[in-house]
């Protein structure tokens, strides 16, 4: 009935574009390969704030986890903070919501996180490290966490950092190539 309504076999219309239309999804799948080859992966970091920004003397500063950040970022890794719902109190005598503390931190609003009012950061902190196994940067050793989060047994998940000559050091977050 088609060859009827069409005259011709419409697979003898369409077989001499086989080899063009196949060597065109060849070349597309071979540009789409290449570009995931060389795609940047992003390598993200968390910064666990509220334990961050005690480092100096043992006083929240909002500048110890900016420099923080920064390390981080000079050593190739998109930051992600979090902060307990308190924070603003900490170190401004008010609330302080993700975009105020991203301008004070020189990131995206999207980058800083402040945990509900009433729910502690570590527990939001640990899903998020767990779901993409992505490293901590605190000094925190979540130990009222062990039992809920296995991923607390990892070696090289917490990436402790201290203070030192206007500086914040990182110990055993290499850099990235």
């Amino acid at each position: 009935m088609f060859e009827e309504i069409m005259g011709e076999p419409w697979v003898q219309v369409a077989l001499p574009y086989w080899p063009y239309l196949a060597g065109v999804a060849v070349v597309f799948l071979v540009i789409v390969a290449l570009k995931r080859l060389f795609r940047k992966r992003t390598t993200f970091v968390i910064l666990d704030g509220s334990n961050v920004m005690y480092w100096h003397n043992g006083t929240p500063k909002l500048k110890t986890v900016r420099l923080a950040v920064d390390e981080a970022i000079t050593k190739g890794y998109v930051p992600v903070v979090w902060f307990d719902a308190n924070v603003g109190y900490l170190v401004s005598d008010k609330y302080m919501g993700p975009g105020r503390l991203a301008n004070e931190l020189g990131l995206s609003a999207k980058q800083v996180l402040v945990s509900p009012r009433g729910t502690p950061a570590d527990p939001l902190i640990l899903q998020m490290a767990k779901f993409d196994n992505i490293r901590i940067i605190t000094n925190d050793r979540y130990r009222d966490w062990e039992d809920d989060f296995e991923i607390l047994r990892q070696q090289d998940l917490l990436v402790r950092g201290h203070w030192s000559r206007g500086r914040v050091h990182l110990k055993g977050l290499p850099a990235l190539g």
